[in-house]
This record gives structure tokens, C-alpha cells and sequence, in this order.
């Protein structure tokens, strides 16, 4: 029976190539209406498990149900209610906006009155006015996405996959595209979108840190980075490269990166301060400890760094 409040629910998913474990006994539940991010570094199992929960790639093991239905026996019935959207642009270059909407459209077996009322609602919410007859080919990167992102949710979908979407665009389109990804979130469709930027990450009503095919964290911004209260601080040294050696060499210490002047230091749980300040005024270093609220990056790096680097992962 359909959950309402959750658009997606896998158990122990498992996906091997051959003697590569690409993804690891994953468990996910992903809440309608809300975007959910997939956080993770390239070969981290992000692309591999979206293309399982779509039903695009059949798993080794486990159970995936989205919308109510049951993966990949019924997949069929899936792809009329979701929308896919990779990183590689994947429209005709050679086609115009509208012809590459309408295209879509008759993909999706949309009456024609109904096609040309939606692609004309699409041209005007993404700004194609003035563009619909340019080639899809002499558009620049941002406006390629919106396109690709039009073209994706013009069935409207109820779920719409993003495989790292912006990778390829500027800092002011990939805060253009959020903005349409919440505008989606608002009318109601549920958006799972992977990415390895810590600021999109942010954006997430939820995350999942993926590492090496092994979920590794679970759960919104705010939590996950309150879950480390007390381990990150920042320290303002006279010789930065100096302090970051003497630091990277104490006990509990889980990272240190330089931020312009500044370090920033991750502690192991239950790790205490003392013995930093000990070793720097030891090596004659004069510095300042100072407690920092931790960010989605210290998240990451605590989660990510716990597990050894056993053979895994996926393209």
C-alpha cells in the first residue's frame, strides 16, 4: 500500500559489477514534496543508486518501492509518474527549444492541446520567450539546464530525479536553477537531486552522504551538523602552515584545513581542546582556539573518513 509521506523506500539495496560492491546494503526513505539531496564525491554510488530507484538498472539485493510501486517489477508504470535529468545534456542540439519541448511532449503522449498549452506555460515560467525558435545547440550552459529541466518536469511529474545537474554551469545559474527546484517543491513534486557541492547540499530540506556505495549519514542540514556540537573550531595563528603541520600530528584531531589565514580544525568525538593549544605553544607558535558551529563539510568529512578505503564505488 502507498505510503503518503514517503515517495521512496529502499531496503538493503546492493548493486555489484562484477567483483566491484558499487553500492552497500543502503536504506533510504525519502519524504514527498520536499528535495532530498544525495551528498557524496565522484564514485561515491550516487548515479548507480538513482538509476536502480528510477528502475533503470536492477539491483543484486534488497527492495525498492517508489510511489507505491515495486522496483523494477513495475517500473513501467513508474516512468509515466517521474522525470530524469542527468549532468550531460541530453536534448538535440539541433532542435530549437519548442521543437525539443514539443518533442518531449509527444514522447510523453500528450494530447496536442494540452502539449501546447503546457510548453507554452514551460517557455513563459523558464524564460524562453524571446528563445524558443534558437537552436537548443548555441545556447549557453545555464540555459541548457533550464531547458533540460523543462523538458523533464513537462508531464509533471510527481518525483523528478537530478543526477548532478549543475556541474557544468556558473554560481548564478546554479542559484537560479534551486530557486525553479523549489518552486517545483511548492507545487508539490518530490525532488531527489545528487551533488557534490557542499552549498547545494545545504539547500536540501534533507541529505544522504553516500561513500563508497555505503550511506554513511542521514538527515537534515540542522541535524547533522548539530550532531557535532563542540568538535570544530577555528584557529588564528601567526605561521598558518606551521600550526596546520604541529595540528594534523595531535591526537584526535580528524582534519585540519586552511581557510585564507585561518584553520580549521574537525575533532574526534570526545576529543578535547587542551592538548592543541599544548602542542602549538610547545612548537612556539602563538595562536587563538576559537569554537565554531559546524558546517556540512565538517559533516562530511567526519562521516566519510571512519570507513577504510575497501574496493568500492561506481562511475
Amino acid at each position: 500500500m502507498e505510503d503518503e509521506g514517503v515517495a521512496i523506500r529502499a531496503r538493503g539495496l546492493v548493486r555489484r559489477f562484477g567483483t566491484l560492491l558499487a553500492v552497500d546494503g543502503v536504506d533510504l526513505d525519502v519524504p514527498r514534496r520536499q528535495v532530498y539531496g544525495f551528498l557524496g564525491p565522484n564514485g561515491s554510488g550516487k548515479s548507480t543508486t538513482i538509476r536502480m530507484l528510477c528502475g533503470l538498472l536492477t539491483p543484486s539485493a534488497g527492495e525498492i518501492e517508489v510511489l507505491g510501486l515495486r522496483i523494477p517489477e513495475q517500473a513501467e508504470a513508474l516512468r509515466s509518474r517521474i522525470g530524469y535529468m542527468t549532468q550531460k545534456f541530453s536534448l538535440f542540439d539541433d532542435l530549437s527549444v519548442r521543437e525539443n519541448l514539443e518533442f518531449l511532449a509527444a514522447v510523453h503522449d500528450l494530447p496536442r492541446a494540452q502539449a501546447r498549452r503546457r510548453i507554452d506555460a514551460l517557455v513563459e515560467q523558464y524564460h524562453f520567450q524571446d528563445r524558443q525558435k534558437q537552436l537548443a545547440g548555441t545556447m549557453s550552459g545555464g540555459q541548457k539546464q533550464r531547458l533540460a529541466l523543462a523538458a523533464a518536469v513537462i508531464h509533471q511529474p510527481e518525483l523528478l530525479f537530478l543526477d548532478e545537474p549543475t556541474s557544468a554551469v556558473d554560481p548564478e545559474s546554479r542559484r537560479d536553477f534551486w530557486e525553479k527546484l523549489f518552486e517545483l517543491a511548492d507545487a508539490g513534486t518530490t525532488l531527489l537531486v545528487s551533488t557534490h557541492y557542499m552549498d547545494e547540499a545545504e539547500r536540501c530540506h534533507r541529505i544522504a552522504i553516500l561513500d563508497r556505495g555505503v550511506l554513511v549519514a542521514d538527515g537534515t542540514p540542522a541535524e547533522l551538523t548539530a550532531a557535532l556540537a563542540g568538535r570544530t573550531l577555528v584557529i588564528d595563528a601567526d605561521q598558518p602552515r606551521q600550526a596546520a603541520r604541529v595540528l594534523s600530528a595531535c591526537a584526535g584531531v580528524a582534519s585540519v584545513a586552511q581557510i585564507g589565514n585561518r584553520l580549521r580544525v574537525l575533532l574526534d568525538k570526545d576529543a578535547g581542546q587542551a592538548p592543541l593549544a599544548q602542542a602549538l605553544e610547545t612548537a612556539g607558535i602563538a595562536a587563538r582556539l576559537l569554537p565554531q558551529s559546524a558546517s556540512l563539510e565538517d559533516v562530511f568529512v567526519a562521516a566519510t573518513r571512519q570507513r577504510p578505503a575497501a574496493g568500492r564505488g561506481d562511475a
